[in-house]
């Protein structure tokens, strides 16, 4: 049987006592940054887990995340939130931490779901995802002082710097500027965009990626570029629906950039292979039909969150007011992932 590393291992790598091993995993803060490095990479090389039920019998916490279980609207964008629970799940069981799926039918009932795990310590935290305009779960999370992270920025309230609020996201703005980019490089200056209705934090910040680049490199005026902006609840049926309503007006349309993969799929569907669409999510269907999209790096959300909240390898949540100088943000690139469209459109 392979022997499994201990704590007294990783002293002996990392050339410091047990309980400074000890210190890093459960109180990381307290220990000088270049200790902390050498016992972090002393785990890493070792493949070190703490023993999840000591941990929780001797500190009295739950070692659980609580994430809301989104029901899937569709089965084309639904499943970025499905990646990004396996991704954050695998990440959080190599800490020796568990996560918790429960369910809401609105935020009102979300917040009832926090009071009711919070007073029984059910989680040591909560990781929030698909934030929105004007989103009340956070601001209530901050007014009763529980440990979050969400996957999205906060949209319509003053906590995008709050150190209160930690949250990761990927810069919408970056991918569709990408997006936009490419296919003014080929030469095509028509280029419509599909989108979501305002006010949408996500969905306006891909916007801006869009007509940005339209607008340094189009040369079209602004109200060429006004008529090409569509907007669409999402949904397949819904952005054929669009793109078939633009087109009816005689605009010039010579490329699409959408907000989604299922807005995507619909703009598709209505123009055929002749005219180059991009999406956004890189979901397996755009990946099965051959559509171009842009890929959030969920391995890398799901990186950030956790270390947002506990550190690089931590297991507990950390002190913010003593852990001056951590992080509270973090935006992460996605990347533009350029197809063949497929003979299936």
């Amino acid at each position: 049987m392979a022997h499994l590393p201990t704590v007294l291992d990783v002293g002996r790598i990392a050339g410091v006592s047990r309980q400074t091993v000890s210190n890093v995993i459960n109180t990381p803060d307290i220990v000088k940054p270049e200790t902390r490095e050498r016992v972090e990479a002393a785990i890493a090389q070792l493949g070190y887990r703490p023993h999840a039920s000591a941990r929780r019998l001797r500190t009295q916490k739950s070692s659980t995340l609580g994430i809301r279980l989104d029901p899937m609207a569709n089965g084309i964008s639904g499943a970025v939130l499905d990646r990004f629970l396996h991704a954050v799940t695998e990440q959080a069981d190599r800490r020796g931490l568990r996560v918790m799926l429960f369910t809401a039918d609105s935020p009102e009932d979300e917040i009832e779901q926090f009071a009711r795990m919070r007073d029984g310590a059910d989680v040591d935290a909560f990781i929030l995802t698909s934030t929105f305009y004007r989103d009340p779960r956070t601001e209530w999370l901050i007014a009763n002082g529980v440990p979050f992270v969400t996957f999205g920025r906060p949209w319509g309230i003053d906590d995008m710097n709050d150190p209160r609020h930690l949250w990761v996201d990927v810069d919408g703005w970056s991918g569709v500027h990408q997006a936009t980019e490419h296919l003014l490089g080929t030469g095509i200056r028509h280029i419509a965009y599909l989108g979501w209705p305002s006010p949408s934090g996500t969905g306006d910040d891909r916007r801006r990626g869009w007509r940005e680049a339209m607008v340094t490199r189009s040369h079209l005026s602004e109200l060429e570029l006004d008529a090409l902006a569509m907007v669409a609840e999402d949904g397949v049926g819904n952005g054929r629906a669009a793109v078939e309503a633009l087109r009816a007006t005689g605009t010039p349309v010579e490329a699409i950039v959408c907000a989604s993969d299922s807005l995507a799929l619909g703009a598709a569907l209505a123009v055929g292979a002749d005219i180059p669409v991009i999406g956004y999510d890189n979901t397996p269907v755009a990946e099965a039909v051959g559509l171009s999209s842009v890929e959030q790096p969920l391995d890398e959300v799901a990186a950030g969150v956790l270390e947002l909240l506990m550190g690089p390898t931590g297991a507990d949540v950390l002190d913010r007011d003593a852990a001056a100088g951590v992080p509270r943000h973090r935006l992460v690139t996605p990347r533009l992932v350029v197809r063949e469209r497929s003979t299936l459109l």
